[in-house]
């Protein structure tokens, strides 16, 4: 047997989505199969170190990664996933992708740009945006809207930023400590903090911004940091569509597979996974699905497949600027330089540079 023909027995595995799960799912396949990336965009970008490009637009040369620069064995096909059958993709281009096995990891919803040069000159814009502005708003009190907080608040010390969170305390998403940490960390960089109430955008005439409790806040540009749904709902048009749960979460088993199908799995935010969504837990799931995937290809009995076990406990750090940040660690909370040198100085970017199989920094 020669190596074309080895070559046609190779399984086909299409993923569709490029974000952490998809993107280390497809790295750890592509030595196994033929595998497919279906994504929005050409490139990977580390989101959680996204907050950090805007107030330094040159962070994003290493958080920002072309897909084929990782992935010089698979095909990258940048692109929307619109439908599915149980053996192929199809793409908004009416292009029908076949697959022998499918990994959904469509995370959350949400567009922008589709290269890696149009990301980039899209932080240099919101730089500038940051840096002309006196006072600025700030729409969220979870871990976006805090971060971007703290990375303005660091690095534009003398500008004037209001944010403004419908809900009761800070970081809901953790426990009540860290939020109360954070608040404590904001106000003490003079950021002002406007909890339970919410911000009309529609009518901001001259900068200036009603609250739902009637206040008004003057802001010379504002930014939005609230949730957006997981990249669900086409799925419910396709064959698909008994496997999404009422709240439009994926359903799958504890080998990551999808409810009802052998062959396709689901992996990251998109699934109904009772955890915490966060970047290292759909990394993990990357890598158990890989694996089952690789078991099967071989061939290996179904008792053998890997299992996830949910993350029972929240671990989680939120940066608080360049040097500090908050964390939650089971159920002790930390504030300060020592959380800080775990994540804020490099955002976890080289260690996920590195698990990509790059090398920690650009030249």
């Amino acid at each position: 047997m020669g190596l074309d023909d080895l070559a046609v027995e190779k399984k086909r595995v299409v993923v569709i989505g490029g974000g952490a799960a998809g993107s280390l799912a497809a790295k750890t396949l592509q030595n196994y199969a033929d595998v497919y990336l279906i994504d929005t965009k050409e490139y990977f970008e580390i989101t959680w170190a996204s907050l950090r490009s805007m107030v330094e637009p040159s962070f994003a040369r290493r958080s920002l990664i072309n897909h084929v620069e990782y992935l010089p064995k698979a095909h990258v096909v940048a692109t929307t996933a619109v439908d599915l059958t149980d053996s192929e993709v199809l793409t908004t281009e009416g292009r029908m992708v076949a697959y022998d096995y499918l990994v959904i990891a469509t995370g959350h919803m949400g567009d922008g740009p589709s290269t890696k040069a149009e990301k980039l000159n899209y932080y240099q814009a919101e730089h500038e945006k940051i840096s002309s502005a006196n006072s600025i708003l700030i729409i969220g009190g979870g871990p976006t809207g805090v971060e971007l907080a703290g990375e303005i608040a660091v690095d534009f010390p003398d500008k004037k930023v209001t944010l403004v969170h419908r809900g009761s305390r800070l970081l809901e998403f953790i426990g009540e400590r860290a939020g109360k940490k954070a608040l404590d960390w904001l106000i003490s960089k003079n950021v002002e903090v406007i909890l339970g109430q919410s911000a009309n955008l529609n009518d901001n005439s001259n900068g200036v911004y009603q609250t739902s409790a009637g206040e008004t806040i003057e802001a010379d540009c504002h930014f939005i940091c609230i949730g957006k749904p997981v990249a669900s709902s086409w799925l419910k048009k396709t064959t698909f569509g008994d496997s999404v749960d009422v709240h439009g979460k994926l359903m799958v088993d504890a080998n990551l597979r999808v409810k009802g199908h052998k062959n396709v799995f689901g992996i990251g935010d998109v699934t109904d996974i009772p955890e915490l969504k966060q970047g290292y837990l759909a990394e993990q799931h990357a890598l158990v699905a890989a694996k089952n995937v690789k078991l099967l290809i071989k061939g290996e009995n179904e008792k053998r497949l890997a299992t996830y076990k949910p993350a029972s406990s929240a671990l989680a750090f939120v940066s608080l600027g360049r040097r500090e940040a908050v964390a939650q660690i089971f159920c002790i909370t930390i504030v300060g330089r020592l959380p800080g040198l775990i994540k804020s100085g490099d955002l976890f970017v080289g260690k996920t540079r590195k698990q990509l199989g790059l090398s920690s920094n650009v030249n």
